[in-house]
């Protein structure tokens, strides 16, 4: 091999290499020091509160997903880690991803102020921020995947840190949602999967369809006509074509009413958590 063509291949070695350090937080190598439990930091002033989920037998050396959950209004961060009685349109802990996730995840549950993400001056969008640095200074997570997802509230704050940080997330999955939250910026692609039920008597399925209009667009995708309905009972999934490599679009709607726990006709368990995992783990 001539120096020219070895001068070349280190150059590729080396980039190759720097792309594979950058995906990887400070936090990796590092004796954690960051635990399953609840924690405090200050923002703006204001003390917020959040609790932390690891997986069991944590490895500091392997790059993890890092995935948020927000909870709905009047809920908490509290009920999220315990989950609340799905018979009466509660969710299972951790929204089911933590049942399904197979230790492969670390879960960021952030306790909202008044119990709902209002997110004033962009308070909660700056807490998103400093919980994301926080949690990659002292865990190893793997920055090509950081998600979010939530249930009407929690949804809403799901789409707003897709408008803000479409850099910084890697896809979100938003339940029953509403623009409640804001959405600063929102001109820029994130993988978008949004679940609405036609019954919603809180938040109406057309808010939805509004906040999955705007991914659909940003992402390039195709959009469907007519507009999907559920098939009785049934919830019906559309997988959107043409959207931009890496940048996919998935619409599930049903005929229930405001519930993050909505199941199929003939089913006892909810669709969410299992479609929000496919959606999320389609990326590696």
């Amino acid at each position: 091999m001539g120096k020219f063509q070895s001068l070349v291949a280190l150059l590729v070695l080396t980039m190759s290499l720097g792309t594979a350090v950058a995906d990887k937080s400070a936090g990796c190598g590092k004796d954690p020091t960051i635990r399953s439990q609840q924690y405090t930091m200050t923002v703006n002033g204001k003390q917020r509160q959040y609790f932390m989920k690891l997986p069991d037998q944590y490895d500091k050396n392997k790059p993890h997903r890092l995935i948020f959950t927000w909870h709905q209004l009047g809920g908490s961060a509290q009920k999220i880690v315990n989950g609340e009685d799905i018979n009466k349109g509660g969710a299972l802990p951790y929204y089911g991803l933590n049942a399904i996730a197979n230790n492969s995840a670390i879960f960021v549950v952030p306790n909202g102020l008044n119990n709902g993400w209002g997110n004033s001056g962009g308070e909660d969008i700056t807490f998103f921020d400093q919980l994301v640095k926080t949690v990659e200074d002292s865990l190893c997570v793997d920055t090509n995947l950081r998600f979010s997802t939530g249930f009407s509230y929690g949804g809403a704050m799901s789409y707003a840190v897709a408008c803000a940080r479409p850099k910084v997330i890697r896809a979100v999955a938003v339940l029953s949602g509403g623009v409640l939250s804001g959405c600063s910026g929102g001109n820029d692609p994130v993988a978008y999967y949004g679940q609405h039920g036609t019954s919603d008597s809180v938040l109406n399925v057309s808010g939805g369809r509004q906040m999955r209009d705007r991914f659909v667009k940003n992402n390039g995708c195709t959009a469907v006509s007519p507009e999907p309905q559920p098939n009785g009972a049934q919830s019906v999934k559309t997988v959107y074509k043409g959207c931009k490599e890496g940048y996919p679009v998935t619409w599930v709607i049903h005929k229930g009413d405001h519930n993050p726990s909505q199941t199929d006709q003939g089913s006892s368990t909810p669709f969410a958590p299992r479609n929000s995992w496919e959606f999320f783990t389609q990326f590696s």
